[in-house]
């Protein structure tokens, strides 16, 4: 809307409340529900609840699939896996990686204050002011003794190496130049340039390296000019996928490309941690990449930046960040 100029300033965010989702009953359960609505008495209404088995009453968990392939998330993780060869260990270490980070960002201040406190129902008398996923004690033992979730007897993707699913919130003041000076406001960064790409669904978490493309493309710019990484870990697999095919020669004729995108310098990477430590609400990760991504780099004094996340449907998105003598 900015860039068209339909709006000078716009507050753009979003939130997840996965904790609170709608509980869905089985196909039985369900029948005699409705059965028991439409019956005229309540003699009728509690023959009907007579019928109802403790089998009945158990809920149908939720997954989060993909509609095109049928397959959950996971699933696609696992998927990842095997055809890049990436292995159970370098999950798990990674993984410890994001939860070690994610502590230190916590712990110096860097992640909290980027935190608005939550005072919690029904008193409002406890206050929320860290993440809750972060594991500051996990080991790499105690990673390797969970079980495969995905696929039970092969696998490899376990609830330690992927992002939790989780509550959360983010917003994001936008404003053309003018507005922001008019207003008194020094922005945190600038976007340089932003794309959204399409692939095929049952690889959409390869999606962030064909979005940085485009990304780099409208910019300009090289991975090589690049300070600083924001990429979205909803698998631990699926950020070593995308960090293999942006210096992948193979990868980079897949997308049409004479040179690959260039590699990602790991110190230069999720330097808080990422998704697998804070939980990955999926109404709210885009903007607080964006938002993480901004803060470090005014901390670190580095005047480009990239985020970028998978989108569900076989999608990825990417935004540059830049920041200059203007910026605050």
């Amino acid at each position: 809307e900015i860039a068209l100029r339909h709006a000078d300033v716009v507050l753009a965010g979003g939130t997840e409340s996965l904790s609170d989702i709608p509980i869905l009953h089985s196909t039985r359960m369900s029948r005699l529900l409705t059965e028991a609505a439409k019956a005229k008495t309540a003699t009728a209404k509690l023959a009907t609840l007579a019928r109802v088995r403790p089998r009945d009453l158990v809920p149908v968990t939720p997954a989060i699939a993909e509609p095109s392939t049928g397959q959950t998330m996971g699933q696609s993780a696992e998927k990842m896996a095997k055809e890049n060869g990436i292995s159970r260990e370098a999950q798990d270490r990674y993984a410890l990686r994001s939860h070690q980070l994610a502590a230190a960002g916590t712990a110096d201040g860097r992640l909290t204050a980027e935190i608005a406190p939550v005072f919690l129902p029904p008193s409002f008398d406890t206050v929320v002011t860290t993440d809750n996923g972060i594991r500051t004690d996990t080991t790499l033992e105690a990673l390797a003794k969970l079980r495969p979730v995905f696929d039970r007897r092969y696998g490899t993707v376990t609830a330690g190496n992927s992002c939790p699913i989780s509550d959360g919130a983010c917003a994001l003041l936008l404003a053309r130049a003018e507005a922001a000076h008019a207003a008194g406001y020094k922005p945190l960064a600038k976007i340089r340039s932003y794309a959204f790409a399409g692939l095929d669904p049952a690889r959409m978490g390869l999606g962030p390296v064909y979005a940085s493309a485009k990304a780099l493309d409208e910019a300009g710019l090289t991975m090589a000019q690049i300070g600083l990484v924001e990429l979205n870990e909803a698998f631990a697999v699926q950020v070593i996928a995308c960090a293999r095919a942006f210096d992948s020669g193979d990868f980079a004729r897949e997308m049409g490309r004479s040179a690959p995108l260039g590699a990602i310098d790991p110190a230069r990477m999720n330097v808080n941690g990422g998704a697998i430590a804070l939980g990955h609400p999926v109404g709210t990760s885009g903007a607080r990449l964006l938002l993480t991504l901004a803060l470090e780099m005014g901390r670190r004094n580095v005047p480009l930046g990239l985020a970028t996340l998978c989108i569900g449907g076989g999608q990825g998105a990417a935004f540059i960040l830049e920041r200059d003598g203007d910026c605050a």
